[in-house]
């Protein structure tokens, strides 16, 4: 009989992922990650203390899957590709954006992203609070933009047209974005603008 893999912290995180991924937050539990690796949830609590460790531990992964800033690079090119690699990991993981939006015990993962992200605003000659409001303003627009492409009920570039051809009722009033319009997975919209005052 084979032997089974010892259990690892890491090995329970990306168990937890795969469960997460296929039926969302709500499906995330001891016993339902135990059942992923094919072990009795109580071995878990060899390696976390209960649910809150395990969703801790997963908006902490998160982070291990957005790139840092270059600490060698201009803050602008540095930020877009950070915004780029930000949305592909939230838009790769539907439930994870409501999940680091609602914790509040940062992991180190996530302590390392913010100061990476700080430390290259800080390098470009942003003073503190500056830098700080950048960040913020940053999230803020890819987090927006991840929230649509994930709940918008037609394809990314199809605009209004799009739009009314799904849902025949919807109004073709300017409020619907025109064809060819932002999209984070064509790499339109990342031009945003944030000027440095000092």
């Amino acid at each position: 009989m084979a032997r089974r893999p010892a259990l690892t912290h890491d090995g329970i995180l990306a168990a937890a992922v795969r469960v997460a991924d296929q039926g969302g937050l709500t499906r995330v539990s001891m016993r339902n990650v135990a059942g992923e690796l094919g072990v009795e949830a109580m071995s878990l609590y060899h390696h976390l203390t209960g649910k809150d460790a395990l969703l801790d531990g997963l908006a902490d992964w998160i982070f291990l899957q957005i790139d840092l800033p270059d600490p060698g690079q201009p803050w602008r090119p540095a930020m877009a590709q950070h915004a780029a690699s930000a949305r592909k990991a939230l838009a790769a993981h539907p439930w994870a954006l409501g999940l680091i939006e609602s914790r509040r015990s940062p992991g180190p993962a996530l302590l390392h992203h913010h100061d990476a992200v700080l430390g290259c605003l800080r390098r470009n000659g942003f003073p503190v609070g500056l830098a700080s409001h950048a960040f913020s303003v940053l999230d803020a627009y890819v987090y927006g933009f991840v929230l649509t492409e994930v709940n918008l009920p037609f394809e990314a570039g199809g605009g209004s047209r799009g739009l009314r051809r799904q849902h025949p009722g919807a109004p073709a009033g300017r409020a619907v974005p025109p064809r060819g319009g932002d999209d984070h997975r064509t790499g339109r919209g990342q031009g945003l603008r944030v000027r440095r005052r000092v």
